[in-house]
């Protein structure tokens, strides 16, 4: 049986209620999604394709779901893109990129394929290409378009994945994530005039330090007011003051040699502070606005209730600029479109435990900002009623902030908590909070720090509530969202 279609009947026969998905959040109708892929504008719409299981709420065989949206808040599925139906994709068509070309739609994935030789079994990924029109597309007849036989000998080939490509007046660039046989993580680069032929140029950064984990997922490279960046997805960091222990995803500033095709880094820094963050797209919209969207999970912590038929959801897409050398993220502002009950609060004091009238539910946009006040330890509670709750912890004796969900029904020994500095602490403190039933993401002083983490308490807690040890004085301004 044709596997799109065999998806596709399957999607249509299982999905869930909408009532049981996040608002706004893109999250599978039913089955598995991880990492956001082909983000891109074609035709007067945003496109989303998204690494993609149906069949069941773990990683399985991976397809590429597809969405698209004309504002980036509120989505529409589409049919599911590509399926793993060929000889050199039949283990998974993994991550990628897509680019509006002359031709129509491109996508540009990772085809996986197992092979055994001399009684062993062998990973294989190569980059493959598919043509389209928006809504359906056709693997082209001359993949893998990019061969890992083509880089130098001690070049991984099983760990030769995620393309991300663009366009300059030359041709065509892309940057996939590879390792060493040695084990050394990099970024390699390829060239093509057409799209369908390409050339391996060259190395395009690499870890030189052995400080950035064992290899560089989903690499994405693009510049931002005349200055070079690189996002990748290190798997196996160890901990220390700007990353957490595991699977991170950072960004490296630094100079573009256009000539020798390398990019020399010189700062390194954590994209989100959160526990459920990864493998992080952009992509440059008409308006020169640079947006990123990402996975709003961890590989290593997924806590979805047992007869839950969906698993995963990607963040809400973020508008990035640089400023000040660091990257600064906010929500789209598209968001406000959306925008029901509004309610502002201006210097109210919070003594103890309270909460104030239409401050409550699962889905809003909320900023609270900490004025004033005597206090050592400030907590928003949320998702919250007599059983459950979830809260931000604002330690002002030790300027950090900690994210909690231990108490929001999860019952696997899992990450619950993270702690992190306030990096750049201003006079007051200013949190901007994105919620979507099952979500939350906090925008620190005005996007200079971000912290995503996913709960699955039961949506009728919906209560939230402010609490500190003294007193504090606190603006609160609140909007209701609804996109149906």
């Amino acid at each position: 049986m044709d596997k799109l279609k065999k998806a596709n009947d399957y999607i249509e026969k299982n999905k869930v209620d909408y009532k049981e998905l996040p608002e706004f959040h893109v999250a599978p109708q039913v089955g598995w999604i991880n990492d956001p892929n082909g983000f891109s504008y074609y035709e007067g719409m945003v496109h989303l394709f998204y690494q993609f299981h149906p069949y069941s709420k773990e990683w399985g065989p991976m397809h590429w779901g597809h969405c698209v949206s004309s504002d980036l808040i509120k989505w529409e599925y589409y049919p599911v893109a590509l399926a793993p139906d060929m000889k050199y994709d039949m283990d998974g068509c993994f991550s990628g990129s897509a680019i509006e070309t002359d031709e129509g739609h491109m996508l540009v994935y990772t085809g996986v394929t197992h092979e055994e030789n001399d009684g062993k079994k062998n990973e294989y990924q190569n980059q493959c290409v598919a043509l389209g029109d928006g809504k359906s597309y056709k693997k082209i007849e001359n993949n893998p378009a990019i061969n890992g036989e083509i880089m130098p000998q001690n070049f991984s080939r099983e760990h030769f994945r995620d393309p991300k490509v663009w366009k300059e007046d030359d041709g065509y660039y892309l940057v996939v994530g590879n390792k060493t046989n040695d084990g050394k993580p990099q970024v390699v680069l390829f060239h093509s005039k057409d799209m369908y032929d390409w050339r391996y140029v060259s190395v395009l950064a690499e870890d030189v330090t052995g400080k950035y984990g064992t290899m560089w997922e989903c690499p994405d490279f693009f510049e931002i007011n005349g200055q070079y960046i690189l996002i990748a997805s290190p798997q196996d960091m160890c901990a220390d003051d700007e990353f957490h222990n595991g699977n991170n995803s950072v960004y490296f500033i630094g100079n573009y040699d256009r000539d020798m095709h390398k990019f020399d880094y010189n700062k390194v820094y954590a994209l989100d502070d959160g526990i459920d963050f990864y493998a992080p797209q952009t992509t440059l919209m008409p308006d020169g606005r640079r947006v990123m969207i990402g996975w709003m999970q961890s590989w290593d912590s997924n806590i979805r209730p047992f007869k839950q038929k969906w698993s995963c959801m990607m963040t809400i897409p973020r508008e990035i600029k640089l400023i000040d050398g660091r990257i600064i993220q906010n929500p789209v502002r598209e968001i406000k479109k959306y925008y029901t009950d509004s309610i502002n609060y201006v210097e109210q004091t919070v003594e103890g435990e309270c909460s104030f009238p239409k401050i409550n539910g699962r889905v809003l946009d909320m900023t609270v900002e900490i004025k004033d006040g005597d206090y050592d330890e400030f907590k928003i509670n949320f998702a919250k009623n007599d059983k459950f709750s979830s809260s931000i912890i604002y330690d002002k004796s030790k300027n950090e902030i900690e994210i909690n969900r231990l108490y929001s029904g999860m019952n696997r020994d899992t990450i619950g908590t993270r702690k992190v500095k306030v990096r750049y602490p201003k006079q007051s403190l200013k949190l901007r909070v994105i919620f979507d039933k099952y979500s939350v993401e906090i925008f620190v002083n005005d996007g200079s720090q971000v912290l995503s983490m996913t709960y699955y308490t039961p949506v009728e807690a919906d209560e939230i509530s402010f609490e500190c040890n003294n007193t504090a004085v606190i603006n609160i301004e609140k909007h209701g969202i609804s996109v149906r």
